[in-house]
């Protein structure tokens, strides 16, 4: 007999469990075990880091659909999560090509390594563009992501649990992401050469919901000359009122809105009949939009990438913002006291809202990153505007 174990397939060490009993086999990288979540896929080309870290993926297994992924490493500075004690981000992982050495000054550890630091498990050697297409047209799946070194799954137990996730509707995953207790924030934005700076002379007192926030998010809250202090989601609104604040941040983070909204929402109403300016954004805007009136709906494959083009209907300027969301405002559930501000050109979804009479505005888009570079920082000037004006007021 001719030994033919030269050219035997290498034996799969992790696979992707679909509800519908679909198995994908790949190689695993980062943490070993399993995880259940909702697949999407992110287009952006760069960020890998931060849209790793970013806790609005909480519940959710990231397919990226550029290949080279790993290649500039990992570092602590562009890491997004606040609260290190809760879920880092997303639970898996998935890539096309094999993590190659980092080639990056600022890289300190490899992608698998930080990977099994944040008990993340990764997927890897997979056609992730067949992955995105069934997506795409199916809508993203629930699934479970497991690693094993020696190659052995239960493959039925894998299949059960996949089909018994009930899916991100109706799940507030926010208790999984939000500050444990009060803290502020003096942080500012990241400077080539220098790092990070301190905001030492605020004139503006901001408090930021937390629902999952983001770190640049808070560095950019506070380059707007704010002393920033964040709050738990749970936060009621007699004690932010009792901080008081000069304007108040809804931050971003994981879920459905409606869940969250069931505390949340009272909470905004509240801080909106008193009069203060608030800003919104990615969930923050979608509980604003069901505080203001509006219900929202789940997205058949979601936004999620850096490079989504975004109309400014006040102005009339395309922005090229990064996106997050399986989520979205309906607007025509909108009352006619809030106007649309902002819109998807890829699908014409809502991007952005603003009530007509009162300083509270928020957008779909994340604006503190940076794929345009810098298209949609406008916003944190606008939002310290309306705060300076009420305050002189």
């Amino acid at each position: 007999m001719n030994d033919t174990s030269a050219w035997a397939d290498p034996k799969p060490t992790a696979l992707l469990v679909l509800a519908d009993g679909t198995v994908i086999e790949g190689f695993g990288l980062g943490a070993t075990g399993h995880a259940v979540g909702e697949v999407c896929f992110n287009t952006a080309m760069t960020g890998y880091e931060e849209i790793l870290t970013d806790p609005s993926y909480a519940g959710q297994i990231i397919t990226f659909t550029f290949p080279h992924i790993g290649n500039v490493g990992t570092n602590e500075e562009d890491i997004e999560t606040v609260n290190m004690a809760a879920t880092p981000g997303a639970c898996g992982v998935i890539l096309h090509s094999a993590v190659t050495r980092p080639s990056n000054y600022r890289a300190t550890r490899h992608l698998d390594a930080w990977l099994k630091a944040r008990n993340v498990i990764g997927l890897g050697g997979i056609d992730t563009r067949a992955l995105t297409s069934l997506i795409r047209s199916k809508g993203m799946p629930n699934a479970v992501i497991a690693h094993a070194a020696d190659g052995r799954f239960d493959l039925d137990a894998l299949k059960r649990e996949a089909a018994a996730w009930p899916g991100l509707v109706g799940m507030d995953l926010v208790p999984m992401v939000t500050s444990g207790q009060r803290f502020t924030w003096d942080e500012t934005e990241w400077v080539w050469g220098k790092g990070y700076g301190r905001m030492e002379n605020p004139d503006l007192h901001v408090v930021a919901i937390d629902y999952g926030i983001k770190r640049n998010i808070l560095r950019l809250l506070a380059g707007i000359g704010a002393k920033v202090t964040v709050v738990p989601a749970t936060t009621s609104a007699e004690d932010i009122l009792e901080l008081k604040p000069d304007g108040v941040f809804l931050s971003n983070g994981p879920g459905d809105p409606a869940a969250t909204g069931q505390y949340a929402v009272p909470v905004i109403k509240t801080l909106i009949d008193k009069d203060i300016p608030t800003f919104g954004i990615c969930l923050g805007h979608q509980i604003l939009g069901i505080a203001l009136g509006g219900t929202t709906r789940k997205m058949h494959q979601g936004h999620h990438g850096a490079n989504h083009p975004v109309k400014d209907l006040e102005t009339g300027k395309v922005e090229i913002t990064s996106m997050n969301h399986g989520f979205a405002v309906d607007r025509d559930s909108l009352p006619g006291t809030v106007k649309e501000t902002h819109v998807s050109l890829f699908d014409g979804s809502n991007c952005g809202l603003a009530l007509k009479d009162r300083p509270v505005f928020s957008v779909q888009y994340h604006p503190e990153a940076s794929p345009g570079p810098r298209d949609s920082h406008y916003l944190f000037q606008r939002f310290a505007g309306l705060v300076r004006d009420r305050k002189r007021a």
